[in-house]
């Protein structure tokens, strides 16, 4: 049997207008495979209800007859029906204790959750994600909020023209628009005060590779890590902009002296290791932070790293570009998330406090949560381009037995973190969490 598959709005935030299907790959799917499909009526989606009634898809405002429902951010709870199948990004692996309220009312409820984030190969490798889009769109709101706080400086470079990313009508324009500061900079050169203007990107995955493909329209010259403590490096004028990749070995070292970095040991053992990475913080103007974190492992900045930074004068650090938007996570700085209509306050780094815009003793820290709906027109059709391949066996799969006989691939059965109403095996861990909520 096939199940009827519901495409759900996306109701939890103001500004989320991506479909994790759009019309194209559902007509697809629906001609190749048989799949009944309706999409629920949005007037604030990237792909209107008329793109996809065009394709001879039926737009309703419920899906109370779906029991397969295909979204993409966390459901509000007031909406969860009984014994439904919800694939989407749940939040809740980590135990995150603002939607422990929404996995509880899952499992009242008998229904299923299969998560995208763990939808994973056998080496535990995400196989669906936005992490690109969120690096790329990150990256531009980054360098925005780094010119408008320089232009608050009295500092003016051809930055100031960047905007925010949810601003352009593509991805196109948004890389013109970056094109176009870096040919002026090429040209003309950056004011002395902030020459070679030195940016730090943390991490080297999807997100990383997001962030650099923006960055990379700049004149660039990239140097390591170890440079930056060696004095300021110089570099060819036609590219004054210091681009410096970071990976663990950089931002962590051994807690014993003397011991070498090991990669697969910071993994399995990271209370084995402190963090280094505020070392580098005086030499950076821009810190865009693309990691996956975890509490178990040290933070990247601390409070206290900011505080010192900030005590003496005129620090270099102007913005944290928080792309993975912990919130007092990696970057403990990092004290809310925020959404694209006001997405930048500055961290006072001697009250601990925060004030919106760009002024201000301490940095700019940009950390909207959902950065890939800067750009959703793009980041819907590359997400759905992978997604469309997992839909057929979703549809096709048994849920009236048990988790084991269901039917599912591996890669999916391994995303399922709750089932019919019981957390699946791998993610019992979350009792605890649910038991503090």
């Amino acid at each position: 049997m096939r199940h009827k598959i519901g495409i759900r709005r996306e109701d939890m935030y103001a500004w989320e207008r991506r479909t994790p299907l759009i019309p194209e790959h559902l007509r697809q799917l629906r001609d190749q495979h048989g799949l009944e499909v309706t999409v629920q009526s949005s007037g604030r989606r990237i792909f209107a209800d008329e793109e996809y009634r065009a394709t001879g898809l039926p737009v309703a405002d419920r899906l109370s007859d779906c029991p397969l429902i295909i979204g993409l951010k966390e459901i509000p709870v007031d909406v969860i029906e009984r014994d439904k199948v919800y694939v989407f990004f749940s939040h809740t692996i980590k135990g995150q204790p603002h939607n422990m309220s929404m996995l509880k009312r899952i499992l009242d409820l008998g229904a299923t959750i299969i998560d995208y984030e763990r939808i994973v190969d056998e080496a535990g490798r995400r196989l669906i994600f936005f992490g690109n889009y969120a690096g790329l769109a990150g990256m531009i709101d980054t360098l925005w909020a780094l010119g408008q706080r320089l232009e608050w400086e009295g500092i003016h470079t051809p930055l100031a023209r960047i905007q925010q990313a949810s601003s352009y009508a593509s991805l196109a324009a948004a890389k013109a628009a970056v094109s176009a500061a870096g040919d002026e900079i090429r040209t003309r050169g950056l004011p002395k005060s902030m020459d070679p203007l030195v940016v730090g990107v943390t991490g080297y995955g999807n997100v990383s590779r997001g962030a650099q493909e923006i960055l990379d329209l700049l004149p660039l010259t990239e140097v390591p890590p170890s440079a930056l403590l060696s004095g300021m490096p110089t570099v060819d004028p036609t590219r004054p902009i210091v681009k410096v990749l970071f990976k663990e070995q950089d931002t962590v070292t051994p807690q014993i002296s003397g011991t070498p970095f090991d990669l697969q040991e910071y993994y399995q053992h990271p209370e084995r290791y402190r963090g280094v990475f505020s070392q580098y913080l005086p030499h950076l103007h821009v810190v865009v932070n693309c990691i996956y974190w975890e509490p178990k492992y040290p933070r990247l900045v601390t409070r206290q790293d900011i505080r010192e930074l900030f005590e003496g004068d005129h620090p270099r650090l102007r913005v944290i570009g928080d792309i993975s938007c912990d919130v007092k996570g990696a970057v403990e700085v990092t004290v809310r998330a925020t959404e694209p209509d006001d997405p930048i306050y500055v961290y006072d780094a001697s009250r601990g406090t925060t004030a919106a815009g760009v002024g201000g003793k301490g940095p700019v820290v940009m950390a909207v949560e959902i950065l890939p709906s800067e750009l959703p027109r793009e980041a819907s059709a590359y997400f759905s381009n992978i997604l469309r391949a997992f839909v057929p066996p979703l549809a096709s799969a048994d849920y009236s037995g048990s988790l084991d006989a269901c039917k599912l691939p591996p890669e999916l059965k391994r995303a399922v973190i709750a089932y019919r109403g019981s957390l699946a095996p791998d993610y019992r861990y979350l009792e605890d969490s649910l038991h503090l909520a």
